[in-house]
């Protein structure tokens, strides 16, 4: 699977390479436009990085029983990368009633963990019913 993204993500250039409840993989070409004034990457894509694939694998898991939004972002940068590509892996920690928590770890093209994060999301149930 190779989808774009809408919204913020697509200005990004982020593409999906696999969504599903337990696991989201998202890949990112490195462009001059998300360097900061040094010329490596801002640490804001490698948030918004955690926060897209942490909040679309929460989303996907929840389904049509609401929508979920992020509470928390934290976010460690690793190393400093200038090319190439960004590959983030998003997987569930816990997922329960009213919450979820997602850990994403951002790898360069040669695997190296780059940076790493996690996403706490509130879900937002509009009828209260209990998922089994």
């Amino acid at each position: 699977m190779d989808m774009p993204v809408g919204g913020f993500d697509a200005q990004l250039g982020v593409r999906a390479e696999e969504i599903s409840a337990e696991r989201v993989e998202l890949r990112l070409p490195v462009t001059p436009a998300l360097h900061q004034l040094f010329g490596i990457v801002h640490g804001g894509v490698y948030c918004a990085l955690v926060e897209s694939a942490a909040s679309i694998g929460a989303a996907t898991w929840l389904g049509d029983e609401g929508r979920v939004v992020g509470v928390a972002n934290q976010t460690d940068f690793l190393k400093a990368v200038s090319g190439g590509e960004l590959f983030a892996v998003g997987t569930a920690v816990h997922r329960g009633y009213s919450q979820q928590l997602w850990q994403v770890h951002i790898t360069d093209g040669d695997g190296q963990l780059v940076a790493r994060g996690q996403v706490r999301l509130q879900n937002l149930r509009p009828g209260g019913g209990r998922r089994s």
